[in-house]
């Protein structure tokens, strides 16, 4: 478990770091391109070291009864992270193709319209779902470390869009909201929700090949 804490706090502390106050340093001394393959490599070694030293700890036991209202509840949120996650891929103003400006102009739609981080609050609902149904110390830490990576790391990501995009960034974010539906009711549009609830069959009917079976909408079925 310390093994795990250790690299847990690595595989988040680079991530800020990296992107945060080492960013502009690592830039100037190796350039945008080896930058990049400077972040992917550390992100996947810290990220390898915490699923092994993950396997490695040995179960516990489990912080309350998982039955099935929990799993229901954990089914549904797990779809409308896949329908975030989906139509986060599309038009994101958060990626660097993706002229802010532009996108403010036009203002939100789809997905952007419920939360303008779809893809952090899916990848923070992938991990609160898998720690309300496997409530173990062990995966307190695993996904704990990913939900505060995705969600601290949004709050972290608008502070330096708005330092480095300035207006077009300010204007983006005075059109939308951090936390889901915060600015009213939206619809994903039919990209997301078809895209995403494809994503949410596979994703649950695939973990029978890592031996997990019954998982989601399959534990009824």
């Amino acid at each position: 478990m310390t093994t795990l804490l250790i690299a847990a706090i690595a595989f988040v502390g680079t991530h800020f770091l990296m992107s945060h106050p080492l960013r502009a340093p690592m830039v100037r001394l190796l350039g945008n391109f080896f930058f990049l393959g400077a972040y992917s490599a550390v992100s996947i070694v810290t990220l390898i070291w915490m699923i092994q030293a993950y396997n490695a700890v040995p179960p516990g036991e489990a912080a309350w009864a998982v039955g099935d209202p929990l799993w229901a509840v954990a089914t549904v949120l797990m779809w409308f992270g896949s329908v975030l996650f989906v139509g986060s891929l599309l038009g994101n103003p958060a990626f660097p193709y993706v002229i802010a400006g532009e996108a403010g102009a036009r203002g939100p739609k789809g997905v952007f319209a419920i939360t303008r981080h779809p893809m952090m609050w899916g990848i923070a609902l992938w991990g609160i779902v898998h720690i309300l149904i496997a409530p173990r110390p062990a995966n307190f830490v695993l996904n704990g470390a990913i939900i505060i990576l995705a969600l601290v790391g949004s709050a972290l990501q608008d502070g330096k869009k708005k330092r480095l995009l300035g207006e077009a960034w300010r204007g983006w974010v005075a059109r939308t909201s951090y936390f889901p539906f915060a600015r009213g009711f939206a619809m994903p549009g039919a990209t997301a929700l078809i895209g995403g609830t494809l994503l949410w069959l596979l994703a649950m009917y695939g973990h029978r090949w890592f031996g997990i079976m019954g998982a989601g909408v399959f534990r009824w079925v």
